[in-house]
């Protein structure tokens, strides 16, 4: 994931979510972090997972809940 953030603070929460999307699709990350040899289609789906989940987030809390 990028590095330029609005709030810093939130990379670890943001890559423990990336690491969480990718095994529910089970699609290994590799262990040093460089995804360069990761296809487009996993990293897009990963992508895709993580986008859904930060819109349920969203949602819950407009929500009140």
């Amino acid at each position: 994931m990028a590095s330029s953030k609005l709030v810093p603070q939130a990379q670890n929460a943001l890559n423990q979510l990336k690491y969480e999307a990718a095994q529910e699709l089970g699609i290994a990350i590799p262990q040093d972090g460089y995804q360069g040899n990761m296809t487009t289609k996993d990293n897009g789906s990963i992508g895709g997972s993580i986008t859904r989940h930060l819109v349920q987030i969203a949602e819950q809390q407009l929500a009140g809940k």
